[in-house]
Formats: C-alpha cells, sequence, structure tokens
C-alpha cells in the first residue's frame, strides 16, 4: 500500500499547479522552490534589461520571477498580431467564416483600394488563412497596400494583410473588435481595460460600416501581466478555469507552420530568414529548432522593441517581456532571442514528455489515482485547488 500512496503524492504538485490560475493575482513560489536555476533566470533578466522595461516568469501557472513593474502598459507593436488573432479563433468556433473561405466572400471590399489590385485578378484568391500567414501577397505597410504577388506563392512580413483580416473580422461579427475580445477574452481573464489599452486605427479610417476599424498590424498597448494571462490561455489550449473560451484545436493551428508556408521562400531573406519555416498563424515558433537550446514546441508572440510573449507547453512555461530593443536590428534574425529565451528554457526544472495537453491529461490521472488510493487505504481526501485569495 505504500509505494502507492508516495505514487500518488508525487502526482500531487502535478495536480495542483495544473489548477493554478491568477484569481486575481497570480499564485507565486520562488525559483527554488519550483525546481528552477534562479541564476539563469537572472542572466535573462539582465539580457532583457539592456532594453529597459518588465518582464514575468510564469512556471505551471505560478509566478515563479519577474522585473520591472508589471502594471506598465507598453507599446507592443506586432505582438498585437497575436493577440488580435484570437478574434480569429472566436470566430472559427462560432462558425462564421472558415481558414480556406475567400476574403472577399465576407467583405465586399476587400483589398480595394488601391484599386490597381482589381487589375491584378488575385482578390478572389486571397483566403482569410492567408492573410493570418503572410502569404497573401500584400506589401508590408499597414495602409492600403498593393498586392505583389500571387496569393500563396511566397512569404513577406506585411502589416496590411493582418490590417484587412481585422476588417474581415469586424464585418463578420458586425462589432468593434476590442469589445468583443473584451467580452469573451478579456474579462474573463481578469484583464482591465486600464492593463490593456488598443488605439484608434492609424493607417485607414476611424470606421467601418459604422464600427470602430482597429488593426492586427500594431496599435495594443498591454502591461505584462495581462500579457502572461493571454499566454497563460493559449498555453492551456484556449481554456480558461475549466472554460472553453477559444475552440478545440485553434492554439495548435496557431502555434504550427502550415504545410503550405514551410517551403516557400521570404520575399526579404536577410530580414526574414528562414521565416516561413517558423510562423504559424501571426505567431512565430521554434518547429524547425532555429535556437536549439530552445524546446521545439515553443511559440511566441514579437513585436517591434523585442517586445514578447513565449509559450513553451512542454516546459509548461510563459514569458512575458516589454520594453526597447535589445539591438538596433529591425529584423527577425532569431540569434537576438537567444540571449534571453537560452537561459530561461535552461533554467528550468525537465518535464520530458508533457505539453499542456499532457499536463491536463496527467492532472486527472492522479486525481484518479489519489482517489482510487483512497479507497484502497480508507483516508479521507482533501479538497484538491488552489487556496482562496
Amino acid at each position: 500500500m505504500l509505494p502507492r500512496l508516495l505514487l500518488l503524492m508525487s502526482l500531487w504538485p502535478l495536480t495542483s499547479a495544473a489548477e493554478a490560475w491568477p484569481n486575481p493575482d497570480w499564485p507565486t513560489t520562488t525559483p527554488e522552490a519550483a525546481g528552477i536555476d534562479r541564476a539563469l533566470l537572472e542572466q535573462a533578466r539582465a539580457y532583457a534589461l539592456s532594453g529597459g522595461g518588465s518582464g514575468i516568469v510564469i512556471h505551471r501557472g505560478y509566478l515563479v520571477f519577474s522585473w520591472g513593474d508589471p502594471a506598465t502598459l507598453y507599446d507592443v507593436k506586432s505582438v498585437t498580431k497575436s493577440i488580435g488573432v484570437t478574434a480569429l479563433g472566436l470566430a472559427l468556433g462560432d462558425a462564421l467564416l472558415t481558414l480556406g473561405e475567400p476574403a472577399g466572400e465576407v467583405y465586399l471590399e476587400f483589398a480595394i483600394p488601391p484599386s490597381s489590385n482589381q487589375q491584378t485578378g488575385w482578390i478572389p484568391l486571397v483566403t482569410v488563412k492567408q492573410l493570418a500567414l503572410h502569404t497573401a501577397g500584400f506589401d508590408k505597410d499597414g495602409g492600403y497596400t498593393p498586392i505583389l504577388f500571387e496569393p500563396g506563392s511566397a512569404w513577406l512580413y506585411s502589416d496590411g494583410a493582418p490590417n484587412w483580416l481585422a476588417e474581415v473580422l469586424t464585418l463578420a461579427y458586425h462589432q468593434d473588435l476590442l469589445a468583443l475580445l473584451r467580452a469573451r477574452v478579456f474579462e474573463p481573464l481578469g484583464i482591465a481595460p486600464s492593463d490593456l489599452d488598443w488605439r484608434d486605427n492609424a493607417y485607414r479610417p476611424h470606421l467601418i460600416a459604422g464600427i470602430k476599424r482597429r488593426e492586427f498590424g500594431s496599435g495594443i498597448a498591454v502591461n505584462v501581466d495581462a500579457l502572461a494571462r493571454i499566454g497563460l490561455l493559449y498555453l492551456r489550449n484556449g481554456v480558461w478555469q475549466g472554460i472553453p473560451l477559444l475552440p478545440a484545436g485553434f492554439v495548435d493551428q496557431v502555434r504550427t507552420t502550415q504545410p503550405e508556408t514551410g517551403g516557400l521562400a521570404p520575399v526579404d531573406p536577410v530580414a526574414f530568414p528562414d521565416a516561413p519555416k517558423h510562423y504559424g498563424l501571426l505567431w512565430w515558433n521554434n518547429a524547425d529548432a532555429a535556437l536549439p537550446a530552445v524546446p521545439r514546441d515553443a511559440y511566441w508572440a514579437w513585436g517591434q522593441g523585442d517586445n514578447l510573449l513565449v509559450v513553451v507547453p512542454s516546459l509548461d512555461l510563459v514569458v512575458a517581456r516589454a520594453g526597447n530593443a535589445w539591438s538596433a536590428e529591425a529584423n527577425a534574425n532569431y540569434t537576438r532571442l537567444a540571449p534571453f529565451l537560452d537561459p530561461i528554457a535552461e533554467a528550468m526544472p525537465p518535464t520530458p514528455g508533457v505539453d499542456s495537453l499532457g499536463n491536463t491529461a496527467l492532472a486527472l490521472l492522479a486525481l484518479t489515482l489519489l482517489a482510487v488510493g483512497a479507497l484502497w487505504l480508507r483516508i479521507p481526501i482533501a479538497p484538491i485547488g488552489p487556496k482562496a485569495d
């Protein structure tokens, strides 16, 4: 009987950790108590602070390390893309559109202006998914830009395409996307309006069909506490405290390099080396092991100024960092991320073979075994879960 009880006890930390949520504040622990190397976290923090700012490290749902002010709002630039794509997940779950659907079927004035786009014959070919993959062909600028190549034939990092996606989703819902995300996602996560703001569109008219026109290319100012909450939602596959906020499978789409992009060439290979091999739906990833010291299942939102929201399922890890850039380079060269991400990954205790789905499955298994063990030993079971705040 004793070996069985020891087995059940060994699974207890995994069970309770899998149920840790900020309510309203993050449950906290120390790196030492979590089996994390503090010195390596401090090394990463020192590199991060070369650009100032704030940061937060969440492991198994617990705040284990932070720096700066968690309440300061930062203009996180293209991290907006990765937050905004959450609205695409909602629309897919609500069956308002599909990834393969031509964007012009939702938005009759799609891709115009400029009128020259009509002459290409490519507008009907642009799908919703391509707008989120940077393969739709739109030029970089976030305004009304030309389509430069046949959709699906190359990869070009663009603000114009995500901004068209924002308009498609606005018309699909007939609602301001900020109001939509506040009601469906931010409020359940405990993100208040004071934690996240979305400016008026800087490139296009402020209204579309009488509704606020948001942009995905940039525009969100947010604190690292709120970023980490969004990261935890994605880490838990769109489920928050047992309630699915995003449809099943959407997070896997987001974090996975899609088959149709992996073999494409980037239009600008100097600024975006190998980008098609490690980009999902408006999120970057490490699928090609471009960062060898970081797990291959890691994925992140990345904005100018080296603003980051990093999710690593195999380490049950979320890291948010906001501030100024570490380098004058304005590109997507992963080597700039290594001095920050490498020591954080190396600091974590090993959790072999466990991703965010695995954590949930193992937690349920642990709970079941605990109940069975208690019946065998005729011992009472205390309620499992975080202490009430």
